[in-house]
């Protein structure tokens, strides 16, 4: 990718090419993202592969504060004190106290929060750094630009890299996994907003970058049919759950319609392993789950 910067395959899930950390060797090394707690060990053996240990680390940014993203946060941080975090300011207070995200989690992932995520801790306060929407992270020779994006979660963050044109999207671009040319949107509950996360993929757009840089997983040199398509697939998927309930279907029966109509031609047309890993990051349930949340709130319905 460039000699200064390494994407740390993370295994999330057990699978490889589903989940990572982007780690930035520079006066302040610095990672985007930690993933969850099951996967620290990863993380750490993949920073010393790129010749670093954690101690030399001075920084972790974070896009947002979903577990598959920053759940090992807290437990790095209390490993390793010297650690400044950098969030949105609306994330900052669940990193201090996390018990309402963990509620929010295990009812969306039940019996697979444990295996997926692990253990989740607080992240000392005097640890967590917040920063504002346009607000610069300074690494040294190179900096971060923060890009409110919200949509996917109202504490949603992009990191631009000006000088590199680099965009680091946590989810807001979509999960684009390698050797699949498909790219969706994850729009689990609680926080899905459509119109917002339409705005946000303007604001990325505005910032005009060479490179998209996925959490979900690797790089795309190639930025502008990579937001149109995820952008008209949730135009799509939100018009297909708004119309369902207008018809006055149930959850469960539009889960089973959005399957149809949307996962089962992919799975047509998808390896079954490839299938598996987009399943990882979210599924049908988790999707209109979010969506019918959405519509609701919205519709006050």
């Amino acid at each position: 990718m460039d000699s200064d910067a390494y994407l740390i395959d993370l295994l999330y899930g057990g699978e490889e090419e589903v989940g990572g950390a982007y780690l930035l060797v520079d006066q302040h090394p610095t990672l985007v993202e930690t993933g969850p707690t099951a996967t620290l060990r990863r993380l750490i053996a993949g920073v010393e592969a790129a010749g670093l240990s954690m101690e030399d680390v001075h920084y972790v940014a974070l896009t947002h504060i979903h577990l598959d993203h920053a759940g090992g946060v807290g437990a790095l941080a209390e490993r390793y004190p010297h650690l400044k975090v950098f969030v949105h300011p609306v994330g900052a207070p669940h990193l201090i106290d996390p018990s309402r995200l963990a509620r929010s989690a295990r009812r969306v992932f039940g019996e697979r929060f444990d295996t997926l995520f692990g253990e989740l801790k607080p992240v000392p306060s005097h640890q967590v750094h917040v920063l504002q929407d346009g607000e610069e992270l300074v690494l040294g020779r190179g900096r971060l630009v923060a890009v409110n994006t919200p949509g996917h979660a109202s504490h949603h963050y992009c990191f631009f890299d000006p000088d590199r044109r680099w965009m680091f999207t946590g989810d807001v671009a979509g999960v684009r996994l390698p050797g699949a040319g498909y790219i969706h949107p994850p729009t689990p509950p609680p926080d899905i907003h459509l119109e917002a996360w339409q705005a946000s993929l303007d604001a990325i757009r505005r910032h005009q970058p060479a490179r998209l840089m996925y959490t979900h997983f690797g790089w795309t040199d190639e930025p502008g049919p990579c937001l149109d398509e995820v952008e008209q697939r949730l135009v799509d998927w939100g018009q297909m759950v708004r119309e369902s309930l207008d018809q006055g279907l149930e959850v469960p029966e539009i889960i089973q319609a959005f399957y149809q109509k949307f996962d089962r031609p992919l799975e047509e047309q998808l390896a079954p392993e490839l299938v598996r890993r987009y399943r990882l990051t979210a599924d049908a349930t988790m999707n209109v789950e979010g969506l019918v949340r959405y519509w609701r709130k919205r519709l006050g319905i």
